[in-house]
């Protein structure tokens, strides 16, 4: 990319992650170091169809570290997924003078910014923002620390009332795909058992059988970690197979659903967001594109977006022996 840069795009898209304002503000605040204007795109790939957009100065994101949600807004365009969509989005990006983009999101944000680059040469960086920390390439994305500490939290109040009641809690987390929030709130609340997708040898029997375990050993209540959309079983049906099959069980589930974007974000996530939305910045102003920042060894790295779309990011396997020895 030999273009010079002189005004830099950023917009949040996909679902929201407490961190995303605190990235915003690094990436305005870093345009301001530079002495290079910075755009505010409303509603994400929305905005860039719609020309929705507004001049952002370092006072324009006072205040905002420490709020969750982003004040940008995100929303589906199913528009922009057609070509000719984009060839609107780019057209408003060239209108306003925008000379290349910041997005904050996950892997279908990161999607919508490698075809801007590969069909109209657009410089784009990537910054991940997402709780279910899914992204290749990076050790955290933004918001992930913040939604861990709100599930642990619920799990820890859940204990008090299942252990008052001996009680059986199964409670769904969010992670479709990625099991790393159950994983470590399950380990860091005590779970009896763990269900993430990264568990191929799952079956609804080796549930039964933990929880015989942990009966026999003392335990009058327990605690079951579930991923959401866990091999095709819903939480639902796992309470219905369990309440049929050990019908001694006094079994409750909770559904924690979007309270676990919602909220302050950590202090871990403000200073990553930081880390990352300065890193978008100097990067583009090095001439750098089609990259995401993300943090390796507590650094900002530089990640090519193909690589960060990787499906094969694999779950810490470490993780997955600690969890089967402490929750015996």
């Amino acid at each position: 990319m030999t273009k010079k840069i002189n005004k830099i795009g950023v917009l949040t898209s996909g679902g929201d992650a407490p961190g995303m304002n605190a990235a915003i503000r690094a990436v305005v605040r870093a345009c301001a170091n530079y002495k290079i204007e910075c755009i505010g795109v409303y509603e994400g790939y929305r905005g860039l169809m719609e020309n929705n957009m507004i001049s952002l100065g370092p006072r324009a994101v006072a205040n905002t570290i420490n709020r969750g949600g982003t004040f940008l807004r995100s929303a589906r365009c199913l528009e922009f997924i057609q070509p000719e969509g984009r060839v609107i989005a780019h057209a408003n990006l060239v209108k306003n003078g925008i000379d290349a983009l910041v997005v904050i999101g996950g892997d279908g944000s990161f999607t919508g910014a490698l075809k801007l680059n590969n069909e109209f040469d657009f410089p784009v960086i990537g910054i991940p923002g997402t709780i279910d920390n899914d992204i290749n390439g990076t050790d955290y994305t933004i918001g992930y620390d913040t939604a861990l500490n709100t599930v642990v939290e619920a799990i820890d109040k859940i204990r008090d009332t299942a252990s008052s009641h001996n009680r059986l809690f199964l409670i769904e987390v969010m992670g479709r795909g990625a099991g790393d929030i159950a994983i470590s709130a399950g380990i860091g609340g005590g779970a009896e058992e763990i269900l993430i997708p990264e568990k191929k040898n799952f079956s609804i029997d080796r549930l039964i059988e933990s929880l015989d375990h942990s009966h026999e050993t003392g335990k009058t209540s327990s605690i079951v970690v579930v991923a959401e959309g866990k091999n095709g079983m819903n939480i639902l049906e796992m309470r219905d197979y369990v309440n049929k099959h050990r019908p001694e069980y006094d079994v409750r589930v909770s559904v924690l659903g979007h309270m676990q974007r919602g909220g302050a974000p950590s202090c871990f996530d403000r200073v990553l967001a930081s880390k990352l939305g300065v890193g978008a910045v100097d990067a583009l102003m090095q001439g750098k594109t089609n990259i995401m920042i993300g943090i390796s060894h507590r650094k900002a790295v530089c990640v090519d977006l193909n690589v960060a779309l990787d499906k094969n990011r694999k779950l810490d396997i470490d993780l997955l022996r600690v969890a089967d020895i402490v929750s015996k």
